[in-house]
Parts: structure tokens; C-alpha cells; sequence
């Protein structure tokens, strides 16, 4: 399912407008990352859980020619199931 499925699925569901239902997925995927970006952790029960995890930069190299490359810090967005998600999927 991608964003525009998910808002036509809302839009089924609850009788809201194709436009209403686009401003609270919109809505909602911001908020997520607006909290994301200020370091917070989201926690939707029942769900699952993000946060952003942070990976220093290392030495590395380049297994195709052999030469060393330097690999910068980054910070990643990472997801993990919830216990009802894993249940449900695991039925």
C-alpha cells in the first residue's frame, strides 16, 4: 500500500472527502517526522515504534577495488514492530 492508497482507504472508510482524508494522512506523516527530526521517539501501541538511530563514521573500503574510503556519520530512521503487529502478522 503507498500514501495514495492509504488516503483513498480512509476516504472509504470514514466518509471523509478524498481532500480531507490527503490533510490527515499528510497531517500525521509530518507530525511524525517533525518529531523524528527533533530527536523524539514515536510510540504507537498496538504498532510499533521509531526512532532515529545515529551511525558514526568509520574507515572503510571499497570491496570491488580495494581502496580505502572514509564513510561519514549518518542518522537513520528506524522502525520496530510492536508486540500486537507481530502477533497479528504471526496468526
Amino acid at each position: 500500500m503507498n500514501k495514495s492508497e492509504l488516503i483513498k482507504t480512509l476516504a472509504e472508510e470514514t466518509d471523509l472527502s478524498l481532500d480531507d482524508a490527503t490533510l490527515a494522512v499528510n497531517t500525521f506523516v509530518d507530525s511524525i517526522k517533525k518529531a523524528l527530526l527533533a530527536g523524539d521517539r514515536i510510540e504507537i501501541r498496538g504498532f510499533g515504534s521509531f526512532k532515529i538511530k545515529e551511525y558514526g563514521g568509520y574507515s572503510g573500503r571499497n570491496p570491488k577495488t580495494g581502496e580505502k574510503i572514509s564513510v561519514v556519520p549518518k542518522r537513520l530512521t528506524f522502525f520496530r514492530a510492536g508486540k500486537e503487529l507481530k502477533e497479528f502478522i504471526n496468526q
